[in-house]
């Protein structure tokens, strides 16, 4: 079974190339402010920008690699993704998908994308009707992963459809580099189809960025504002561990029992990890999928406590609120 679920997502930018400026304006009114978008209305513009993307998502892909290594020698891995998200500010620039029109004066779509080969982003091919078979022969062919006729009556919405969903949709060297940081017990759960439709909705509600994590099992997630979360996962038969432990740390009968029930869960390990003070506080759980095998609570974690707020994605959309076509 194919784990559908990304176990590592972030926002990143989408960037469109079309020589048509108007185009290009209206597209920016549309689309959601939500979205981090960039447009060029010349293929050297667009190429310029794109020139250093490579290097730069190789750079930030070895860092997670880095944070797995260390992880495997005895550092906990959410302190290292809380770090990660306040240094890293540059990676909500990495471009997460390209969106190009073949018909253009002097290099054709498909040209331009064929010199992003070591660019591991989604690419996007907007066609006339004269161009549909060279896009599906550049689909089948793997040089795009979609392709959105212009003539089509509701372009608009259809395109923003595919964003979305190639916004959601796993990076494979990524998401096999996470795979390395769970136990195949864990994977299995987070392949059932239930549990993988229920986290997806959870983080698309609630957070814009997250990782699945292993020890302890969850998802760290953060939101738009840059508050980070912590949603907790717990299997039926590890809910006794946990009670224990619970009751270990004198968290009262009541907690415990709450626990044994599987009615409340407590963040135990991830509070020893980030060193926060205090007694943790019990949360209220709720089943998760159709099959009863996992239990779930959401904990906020405290700015303060983690050494002041996070830099949030909402700024970095404030600095490219503009969105002017760009041609030089």
């Amino acid at each position: 079974m194919a784990l559908t679920l990304p176990l590592f997502h972030r926002p990143g930018g989408v960037l469109f190339l079309d020589d048509d400026a108007d185009y290009l304006d209206m597209l920016g009114m549309v689309i959601p402010a939500h979205w981090s978008v960039e447009l060029y209305s010349r293929p050297t513009a667009f190429l310029k920008r794109m020139l250093r993307q490579p290097a730069e998502w190789e750079a930030d892909a070895q860092l997670q690699l880095q944070m797995i290594e260390r992880w495997r020698q005895g550092q906990a891995l959410i302190p290292q993704v809380l770090t990660y998200w306040r240094e890293q500010t540059r990676r909500f620039e990495l471009a997460k998908t390209c969106v190009v029109d073949y018909a253009m004066p002097g290099m054709d779509g498909l040209s331009v994308l064929n010199t992003l080969l070591d660019w591991p982003g989604s690419r996007v091919l907007l066609t006339g009707q004269a161009d549909e078979q060279i896009a599906i022969q550049a689909f089948n062919n793997g040089l795009i992963d979609q392709f959105v006729p212009k003539q089509s009556p509701d372009i608009t919405r259809l395109l923003l459809s595919v964003m979305h969903r190639l916004a959601h949709t796993a990076h494979p060297r990524l998401n096999m580099l996470w795979r390395g940081a769970l136990k195949p017990v864990q994977v299995s759960l987070l392949q059932i189809p239930s549990v993988a439709e229920a986290l997806q909705s959870y983080t698309r509600q609630n957070w814009v960025e997250y990782v699945v994590i292993g020890e302890p099992f969850g998802l760290l997630g953060l939101d738009a504002h840059g508050h980070a979360h912590w949603l907790q996962l717990e299997t039926a038969s590890s809910l006794p561990e946990l009670a224990e432990v619970a009751a270990a740390a004198a968290l009262g009968m009541d907690v415990v029992q709450r626990i044994q029930r599987g009615e409340s869960l407590v963040a135990l390990e991830l509070h020893q990890q980030l060193r926060l003070p205090g007694t943790p506080p019990p949360a209220r759980a709720i089943p998760l999928g159709d099959d009863g095998l996992l239990r779930a609570a959401a904990f906020a974690l405290d700015a303060a406590a983690l050494g002041g707020p996070l830099p949030s994605y909402n700024d970095h959309l404030a600095r490219h609120a503009d969105r002017l076509v760009q041609d030089n």
